[in-house]
């Protein structure tokens, strides 16, 4: 079993803590229903957030709503980039699966779709 990578991002509204943990439950849901993530498969999960939302930790999901008590989640900033997306959440879940790369879903949700038009 190798450990592999599952993106994804996805916009919100507004700089609110509802709108934060509304949005990254809506994304980590969707790459757990995608590719069938089962908790104990999981290494690691890191979330990041555009400088502009400091309302709220997106990796809380995780823990209150998501249950995954036992997976190690850290949170942080991207980089400040003139043009880059606002408003936007990324996850990078660290995977050990026997499936190739290729074979795993990512999801691009809201605007964040323009950031993969590759990735449905």
């Amino acid at each position: 079993m190798k450990i592999h990578g599952v993106k994804g991002a996805i916009t919100v509204q507004d700089n609110s803590a509802e709108a934060i943990m509304q949005a990254s439950a809506e994304l980590l849901e969707e790459l757990i229903r995608r590719n069938n993530i089962n908790q104990e498969d999981v290494a690691a999960v890191f979330f990041t957030t555009s400088p502009d939302l400091t309302a709220e930790f997106p990796a809380r999901v995780a823990r209150e709503r998501i249950k995954w008590d036992n997976v190690p989640l850290m949170c942080s900033h991207e980089m400040h980039k003139n043009g880059a997306l606002q408003k936007c959440i990324r996850i990078l879940i660290m995977w050990n699966t026997n499936l190739m790369q290729n074979e795993i879903s990512h999801a691009y949700l809201r605007d964040a779709s323009i950031l993969r038009p590759d990735i449905l």
